[in-house]
């Protein structure tokens, strides 16, 4: 516990308390469970994750951003980091967890050198002034960073939800210097200001970004937020100096200026602007930094409101450490291998990270609408950073499950950004920008999850009356191509055909038309169940037969022996697919894309997840289901091909395949469900940097591998009832605010993932799944496992999940 420190009235912790307002239970283990973090996992095989500083769902991300492993590229990773590389170009103040694209954020990197300033850091900001380093001198920590850096400096960094603290040790006799690097934003920026008062040791500024996958077209090749920042260092400035583009002003005070997005997307070198400080040579220099997207007012204001003059790395990242502890001490585990514990905890910890907190301490935020708005009566903050299209699946869902009024508080989020966009619930939402990326409207099940893991606490009632007109209504950004494929700008692109043909056709605004389809039906169902939830059985039933359109682009005759979703032509014939390398339509094959997302025919073909029995049926049956899964998931040499595979197995390192593996509970071999999950636990998920397999998506993989380590998962969008696999933990307790949840598996070890028999509050149970009344109230399960299948438990009718046909 930090010692206290009366400071203006008012102590260091108290201070730093501020930023943690979290509706947890009471009671919470004291273990040390940040130290079996990893933040490292998943810094390298595409997981995008960053290592440095941050708080749970912080505000700030105080992390190293790296020089690109390869020169051809402009950043070493869109999560700022990636492991292989040798070199660290600064310490930025914001990035986002997990994401794709180029990335983005990444903004106003400070550098500590021991050179002189000789030619402008603009000249080549991928590696201009880096420094190298190596892992054996990096220690990244939840909540704090550290690293010596190649010129000697030692860095270390802490995180509050809005403010870090910094400690830059030089070493003795060399110069002590920092290079702000105000437009060196990851994509770029259009604006940047920074101003240096000297006599206060204050460096002030802001930068104008953007840019998210803008590179890949022309419609989100602009800005949309400018984030302000207020840094104060303690020690006597005795050198300043400024640049902007080639051009250096020792002396100088002031700069501006943006690097730009380029002709093809990608921020230009020679352009850009910043500033320089000395502080004589060598010893220890500490930089207290805060940022707002509202103002520099309010970013001074977060950074008195959660620190003081004299407060420490030491003490935020103590702070931090003790947050960390608390949400990591929700879930509870006991047993396992330590391999498997760090695992665990640190797919915890990179679920709990977005979205990230956007509202200042006075409630302020920018709004979508570019205008500065208030939080509403009764939700704490706004939330910011939703990759819609990845989160709506399970990550969601966990939050919420965890911190209830948290969940409600990011759902009213989601629907204030809609009022400020015109009524559109855009599908990727990065700070006060909509950036359309990826397909469908996930919105729907997005806050149909929160509703149904226990958030309550926002205006659910006109959430749903403005998702329904938007299902309902074609704007004219539905009616557009504009940002097609990959960001089409419409919430429901397509919809006007959609409520024509009940489906979306070749032609229509759209990334790829089938997966599109799939992706709307989910839409649909989402709505369905929060009206359900509601009490709206009007709405209620009109969307749940809406949800059921998937069934006009099943092609039961799509191959001689087996059935398809494909793409279907407007006049509603079957469409041909695209030929290799732009050759002729060909005839329909289960490998191609040509109509997805992100996967193939083969991949997508299970992407009904709230009408499973209605896909097996389609499909001929459980045995005919049960068999194509079987070569989904193996190849003919009956080896696992659970990722890169080929397409036509599946990939469980991208979303459109992670609900897969519980399919064979509603194919009465649940047996299969259990090995399968288990065996990818073992295999793909590891404590090393390569550990997630695949972009981390905002948390949204790592809550998979949360839950399936649980032996639960959250199949139906929108629903809160868990399909079963098992644990992997001998006791597992779930701490709620509605009451705790224990899990215990006395037999559980790492290869007996099999079921011989369930306790559910301490009655025999076979089913394969659990009520929603599970989820929300708590209870006891208990696991009898072994290494070798029971294939009579779970088998007999009624034992299957659910199924939601029109009804």
């Amino acid at each position: 516990m930090l010692a206290c420190m009366n400071l203006q009235g008012r102590s260091t912790v108290s201070k730093l308390l501020v930023l943690s307002a979290l509706t947890l239970p009471s009671v919470l283990p004291s273990q040390d469970r940040a130290a079996l973090v990893n933040p490292l996992i998943g810094t390298t095989n595409g997981g995008n994750v960053f290592p440095g500083a941050t708080m749970p769902f912080g505000m700030l991300q105080f992390t190293p951003e790296a020089s690109p492993v390869n020169m051809r590229r402009m950043i070493a990773a869109p999560g700022g980091y990636e492991y292989r590389a040798t070199k660290i170009r600064g310490f930025a103040l914001t990035n986002v967890e997990g994401w794709g694209c180029a990335g983005g954020s990444g903004d106003v990197p400070f550098m500590p050198i021991t050179e002189p300033v000789a030619t402008s850091p603009s000249k080549d900001f991928r590696n201009a002034y880096s420094a190298t380093f190596q892992h054996s001198d990096e220690k990244a920590e939840p909540g704090s960073y550290r690293v010596k850096l190649g010129n000697g400096v030692e860095v270390s960094l802490a995180a509050a939800t809005r403010m870090g603290a910094a400690t830059f040790r030089f070493p003795e006799g060399q110069p002590a210097r920092v290079l702000v690097r105000t437009s060196d934003s990851e994509s770029g920026s259009t604006d940047a200001q920074t101003s240096i008062d000297a006599k206060t040791g204050t460096v002030t500024g802001s930068v104008t970004s953007g840019n998210f996958c803008g590179y890949l077209g022309t419609e989100d090749r602009r800005s949309y937020y400018t984030l302000y920042f207020v840094a104060r260092f303690d020690r006597p400035v005795t050198e300043t100096g400024t640049w902007k583009d080639y051009r250096l002003t020792p002396g100088a005070t002031t700069s501006e200026g943006g690097n730009g997005y380029g002709p093809k997307g990608f921020p230009e070198m020679g352009h850009g602007s910043g500033a320089w400080l000395g502080f004589g040579t060598g010893g220890d220099l500490r930089l207290r930094v805060a940022i707002s997207y509202v103002s520099l007012a309010n970013a001074r204001a977060n950074l008195d409101a959660e620190s003081a003059t004299a407060t420490t790395y030491e003490q935020v990242a103590a702070n931090a450490r003790s947050t960390w502890n608390k949400r990591l001490g929700q879930i509870e585990i006991n047993g396992g291998t330590e391999e498997q514990r760090i695992v665990f905890h640190t797919a915890l910890y990179h679920a709990l990270q977005t979205p990230t907190t956007y509202s200042d301490v006075n409630g302020e935020y920018t709004g979508m609408d570019r205008k500065t708005h208030h939080i509403v009566p009764g939700q704490a903050a706004q939330y910011a950073n939703f990759s819609g299209w990845d989160i709506y699946r399970s990550q969601f869902q966990l939050l919420t499950w965890l911190d209830p009024k948290q969940g409600s508080d990011i759902a009213q989020s989601l629907y204030n950004q809609s009022l400020q966009d015109g009524g559109r619930w855009d599908r990727w939402t990065h700070l006060s920008g909509a950036t359309h990326v990826m397909n469908g409207d996930p919105a729907a099940p997005a806050i149909a999850d929160v509703w149904a893991f226990g958030g309550r606490s926002f205006n659910a009632k006109a959430a749903l009356a403005s998702l329904v007109h938007a299902a309902d209504v074609p704007t004219k950004e539905d009616l557009s191509h504009d940002g097609c494929p990959v960001e089409c700008v419409g919430q429901r692109p397509g919809l006007d055909q959609w409520l024509k043909l009940h489906y979306i056709p070749v032609g229509a605004p759209a990334w790829g038309p089938a997966a599109d389809t799939l992706e709307d039906v989910t839409a649909e169902f989402g709505i369905s169940a929060l009206a359900g939830h509601l009490g709206d059985e009007p709405t209620r039933r009109r969307f749940a037969e809406r949800a059921q359109y998937w069934k006009n682009l099943w092609n039961p005759n799509a191959t001689p022996n087996e059935g398809y979703i494909m793409n279907r032509n407007a006049d509603g014939t079957w469409a041909k697919v695209e030929g290799e390398n732009g050759g002729p339509l060909k005839n329909f094959t289960p490998d191609t894309e040509d109509g997805f997302v992100e996967g193939s025919a083969a991949q997508y073909v299970w992407m009904v997840p709230f009408n499973v029995a209605g896909l097996f049926e389609q499909m001929g049956g459980r045995d005919k289901a049960v068999a194509r899964l079987d070569r989904f998931f193996y190849d003919e040499k009956d080896a696992p091909a659970v990722t890169k595979s080929g397409p036509l197995h599946a990939e469980l390192n991208n979303e459109p395949s992670i609900e897969t593996p519980w399919l064979y509970d509603f194919a009465a071999q649940p047996w299969k469900t259990q090995q399968l999950v288990r065996q990818v636990l073992n295999t793909i998920w590891k404590n090393a940097p390569d550990g997630i397999p695949g972009n981390d998506d905002l948390g949204e993989m790592s809550s998979w591998a949360v839950f399936a380590s649980m032996g639960l998962y959250p199949e139906i969008p929108g629903r809160a009832e868990f399909v079963l696999a098992s644990p992997l933990f001998p006791k597992i307790t779930v701490h709620r605010p509605a009451g705790d949840i224990q899990i215990e598996a006395s037999s559980a070890s790492t290869n007996a993932p099999y079921i011989q028999g369930l306790k559910l509050n301490g009655k025999p149970a076979t089913k394969t799944w659990l009520p929603e009344s599970f989820a929300l109230k708590g209870g006891h399960l208990d696991f009898d496992l072994s290494d070798t299948p029971n294939k009579n438990w779970g088998i007999h009718p009624g034992d299957e999940p659910p199924s939601f046909g029109p009804k």
